[in-house]
């Protein structure tokens, strides 16, 4: 038999299951890939809140990856929390060194607010990440955080795009959740636009959106999909999961990633 679609994920656990590695490995299995995995931290995290967080050391981040990469090899990677500048560094040397889309989630922050990039980490992640990134899929607090571009409406999601595209990644897809009316979020590489909306569903229980849009897309580039493809069937993928998401704790409960294996609750 040949061996799977394989999906490396490079990133943080999230003890709830919601987010993280945890969500990025579901997602894969979801999609139908074979999802492995890179640990970067390990997060005291549940429906409330992260609790506390302790980053690995960059020797086995690099251990872990060269493992996967240089035995089983990838057909796509996806990066999500890396803490500190001498962890993205590290993701970003190894993924300039391997021959894989990679999909750049650029985490700085959890649902709830809880800090997750250090601030002498943002230069790195502007220089070194996003020059490697295929596709990076930043949100409207990351934008601002790594551009100063604030958006307030639709029109400024373009000026947000080209912000991001300046430090070098092939695609961007801004998205708009956080934005009122319709889910939209935009594509582009510059010369080419997507804007991809989906119904907001009245629904709470968000949390892992990101990790599992990012994992998604990755998943469908792993494929072989172009990536206003990839990106246009990770959306539909994710709008499905966000209308299944459920109460999980006293808090903010995930999305569902099994929503298109399961038979509707």
């Amino acid at each position: 038999m040949s061996a799977p679609i394989r999906v490396l994920t490079v990133a943080g656990s999230d003890s709830g299951g919601g987010a993280g590695i945890q969500a990025d490995l579901k997602t894969m299995l979801a999609l139908g890939v074979h999802g492995m995995s890179v640990l970067t931290a390990v997060t005291a995290q549940n429906s409330l809140g992260v609790q506390g967080a302790w980053e690995l050391p960059v020797e086995a981040v690099r251990a872990q990856y060269r493992s996967v990469v240089d035995d089983i090899g990838v057909q796509a990677v996806k990066t999500g929390m890396l803490s500190s500048a001498e962890l993205v560094e590290a993701v970003a040397d190894l993924i300039a060194g391997t021959d894989a889309p990679a999909v750049v989630d650029p985490v700085g922050v959890s649902k709830h607010g809880d800090p997750l990039l250090a601030a002498s980490a943002l230069d790195s992640v502007r220089t070194r990440l996003l020059p490697v990134a295929t596709v990076a899929t930043p949100n409207l607090d990351e934008v601002a955080q790594l551009t100063g571009v604030r958006v307030g409406s639709e029109p400024d999601m373009r000026r947000a795009a080209r912000a991001v595209l300046a430090f070098g990644p092939r695609w961007v897809v801004i998205k708009g959740g956080h934005l009122s009316g319709d889910a939209v979020d935009l594509l582009t590489d510059g010369s080419e636009e997507h804007w991809l909306r989906a119904p907001r569903h009245d629904n709470r229980h968000t949390h892992g959106t990101g990790c599992t849009l990012a994992s998604a897309i990755a998943s469908e580039l792993a494929k072989g999909r172009p990536v206003p493809e990839a990106v246009t069937a990770a959306k539909a993928y994710v709008t499905g999961a966000i209308a299944s998401g459920f109460a999980l704790g006293e808090g903010i409960g995930p999305v569902d990633h099994a929503w298109n294996l399961n038979p509707p609750r």
